[in-house]
């Protein structure tokens, strides 16, 4: 059996709306269901980042949240862009998406510096982008969610989308792509959670993370996804 999975959790605090913890619970409980132990580290700002990462998650926040993360953001950027650059399976949410980018400026104008480790620049829009979206992603196949959003996020230097639009207004509502999908660096607009309804988009960060600890692993274990399959067909006919 692999070593546990240490899954680091960033700004559970400030970063934590329309309950993207979810997704922490996901993972912990998938791996459970296996046999495979993990260990959730929260970091909040002001921490050292832990020696060891298996998996990176943050959701999103309010302008205010953003804020109060931004400096903590700056100091530790340089580590989550050698971790990405790296391959460490990642999952970042809408605001936590937004500044994994190169820069988010607000309503006001105030420019709030990224993490640049994604290649993509946000501004805020003068209307929400709300409702139930569904996107297509070729190696993961159909994807739900919700996307509740007034930035504007244009991906730069052909930069490549996490899916295309089927239904819904994605990174900015008019290109036809949401999110971004960068080595194993997956940000995305979506919450609802995201992956209690998307299984293979979870099982992909467990799996990544499975084999760089253990370059001779080869494929997870199948589970019953019935309830999920469900969920995801349920969430797909909604309408927007």
């Amino acid at each position: 059996m692999a070593n546990t999975i240490t899954i680091l959790h960033l700004y559970p605090r400030e970063m934590n709306l329309y309950g993207d913890h979810g997704n922490i619970l996901t993972l912990v409980k998938r791996c459970e269901w296996r046999g495979i132990k993990t260990k959730v580290i929260e970091h909040e700002p002001g921490q050292a980042l832990p020696k060891k990462i298996d998996i990176i998650f943050g959701g999103g926040g309010q302008d205010s949240g953003q804020n109060k993360i931004e400096a903590d953001l700056k100091k530790i950027s340089p580590e989550l862009k050698k971790l990405v650059e790296n391959g460490t399976p990642t999952l970042v949410i809408c605001g936590l998406y937004q500044l994994f980018g190169k820069s988010f400026t607000t309503q006001d104008q105030r420019v709030i510096k990224g993490a640049n480790i994604l290649n993509l620049s946000t501004t805020a829009g003068e209307e929400r982008l709300i409702g139930n979206i569904v996107i297509k992603n070729n190696q993961f196949g159909q994807i739900v969610g919700y996307e509740n959003h007034s930035g504007l996020t244009t991906l730069e230097d052909k930069s490549q989308a996490f899916g295309e639009v089927i239904s819904g207004a994605g990174n900015n509502g008019e290109d036809q792509t949401e999110g971004c999908f960068y080595k194993n660096c997956i940000g995305t607009y979506l919450h609802g959670p995201i992956l209690p309804k998307n299984p293979k988009v979870a099982d992909f960060l467990i799996e990544t993370a499975l084999k760089r600890q253990n370059p001779k692993f080869t494929k997870l274990q199948e589970l019953d996804d019935s309830v999920e399959k469900a969920a995801h067909k349920s969430a797909a006919n909604r309408p927007r």
